[in-house]
């Protein structure tokens, strides 16, 4: 749980002023889910291969059925836990995000925001506009938080780059996967794509919980600041 709310006048809302919420609990907690998804990511990528590999082995007369169905059950064993890890970070890190664009709305006033309060949420499920969306706010929070400004957005980018990158191979790998005949060639075109979607997601997911850290140290130190 985030510890106690602090009351700054605002005039966002008309039935009286907002709270700046601290968001060090909620923020270390969707920081280690994002962790735990790696690691599940990169069993992923280690299935992947298993599944590549016996199919070659099998054809080659080096597997045998019982093979072919013992990597089938490690790829479920691995990929469930990891897509429920998966929904726990995204709807932790949500709850994060929302508070924490509210401290920066209460912060730097709501014209420093780009999108409105919805696209916080909204923009990571609107087709198109989740390219960059999601940018935007994270970059207006990252910005209305520090403690100087201008403070640079290279971090900001470097972390949604390979996100975006990191999305795009996914949904092929998927396709590989849904596509009604998978070969033994597109075994291992799924496994070499997985394995560069996971360097990549774990390039942006290292950033994201430097950035959840980061701007969280800065509102916790500015609400210490205002109490004071």
């Amino acid at each position: 749980m985030d510890g106690p709310q602090q009351a700054v006048p605002t005039s966002a809302s008309p039935a009286g002023p907002e709270r700046f919420r601290k968001v060090t609990g909620t923020a270390t907690a969707a920081a280690t889910l994002i962790l735990l998804v790696l690691v599940g990511e990169v069993l992923g990528s280690t299935s992947d291969w298993r599944n590549y590999t016996v199919v070659h082995d099998y054809k080659a007369g080096a597997a045998t059925i019982a093979d072919l169905e013992a990597a089938d059950s490690y790829g479920q064993l691995v990929s469930i836990p990891t897509l429920v890890v998966w929904i726990s970070a995204g709807v932790v890190f949500l709850v994060w995000l929302w508070r924490a664009r509210v401290n920066a709305e209460l912060l730097g006033g709501a014209a420093a925001q780009r999108r409105s309060r919805g696209w916080v949420v909204g923009g990571w499920f609107t087709p198109v506009a989740n390219l960059w969306v999601p940018y935007q706010v994270m970059s207006d929070i990252w910005r209305a938080s520090a403690a100087r400004r201008p403070v640079p957005n290279g971090l900001v980018m470097a972390w949604w780059a390979p996100l975006v990158v990191s999305t795009i191979i996914g949904r092929a790998v998927a396709k590989i996967y849904l596509s009604e005949e998978i070969t033994e060639e597109s075994l291992l075109s799924a496994a070499k794509l997985s394995t560069l979607s996971t360097v990549l997601d774990a390039v942006a997911g290292v950033l994201v919980v430097l950035l959840i850290r980061r701007i969280t140290a800065w509102q916790t130190q500015r609400l210490v600041q205002h109490a004071g």
